[in-house]
């Protein structure tokens, strides 16, 4: 089977890239999933129900979240009915939504998705090594494929997790810094690796944002209002081959599409 992992789609102009190009990549590459990191997908900051429809309805069959799932008033009640959106597994249990969600490919494939936040520079969550445990002991014997978006800051812990789970899922592919990594690898135990998809959104700007206010938190360090950056996009993500016989991944390739 084939999929598509699209990094974090930030904004207004990260959902019209998704718009623009994930009907042209299904039917070039004959993907089998589209899987997509939402957390920003509204106003850079966070997810509603309006900007999930826009995802899916754009081609997306699964949403994955991150540190931001909770900013937008809405998200607590789409995260309760929307079944296509899976959270970092290790928020509190009684948080809605859920951290691993089973999907079927359009080859008939059973995938589980799973999404899991790291700690390093991140809020303090539960442990990410634990959860990944817990995730693969509820699914084990009921898919084909297994597959991890590691929402995580530190490349260090990146890197520890792929290792941690190499020959136990298909794909581990990092988000959250919104900057494209070039260290995608096929680990030895068949596992496919990059430690950051990067962003889906504007490419004049700061992580998706204006530029102007971000210099200026920098040059004299006080608070700034964040801007959901306009103009043109930039397209990140990655194509795996996994053999679903086996759910080991044969090859992963980068994706960059950048708006004329």
């Amino acid at each position: 089977m084939r999929l598509l992992m699209i990094g974090d789609v930030s904004g207004n102009v990260g959902r019209r890239a998704v718009q623009d190009n994930v009907g042209k990549l299904r039917k070039e590459f004959d993907l089998d999933l589209v899987i997509a990191n939402g957390e920003n997908a509204t106003a850079a900051i966070g997810i509603s129900e309006e900007s999930g429809k826009e995802l899916f309805a754009a081609g997306v069959d699964v949403l994955t979240m991150g540190n931001h799932v909770w900013n937008i008033p809405d998200a607590f009640e789409y995260l309760a009915k929307e079944k296509r959106i899976v959270r970092p597994a290790n928020y509190h249990p009684s948080l809605p939504g859920c951290g691993v969600l089973t999907v079927e490919a359009s080859n008939k494939c059973r995938v589980a998705v799973a999404n899991i936040s790291g700690r390093s520079f991140m809020p303090v969550l539960d442990c990410p090594f634990r959860a990944a445990d817990a995730l693969l002991e509820s699914v084990a014997g009921k898919v084909d494929v297994i597959v991890v978006d590691f929402h995580a800051e530190a490349t260090s812990e990146k890197i520890a997790f792929g290792w941690y789970l190499d020959g136990k899922v298909a794909a581990v592919c990092g988000t959250h810094t919104h900057v494209m990594t070039a260290d995608e690898r096929i680990l030895p135990g068949g596992t496919a690796y990059i430690s950051d998809l990067g962003m889906t959104g504007p490419y004049d700007s700061v992580i998706g944002v204006e530029k102007e206010p971000i210099i200026e938190h920098f040059v004299f360090h006080r608070p700034v209002r964040l801007v959901d950056a306009k103009g043109l996009y930039q397209f990140n993500g990655v194509i795996i081959d996994i053999d679903e016989s086996n759910g080991k991944a044969t090859s992963i390739k980068r994706v960059q599409l950048y708006e004329q």
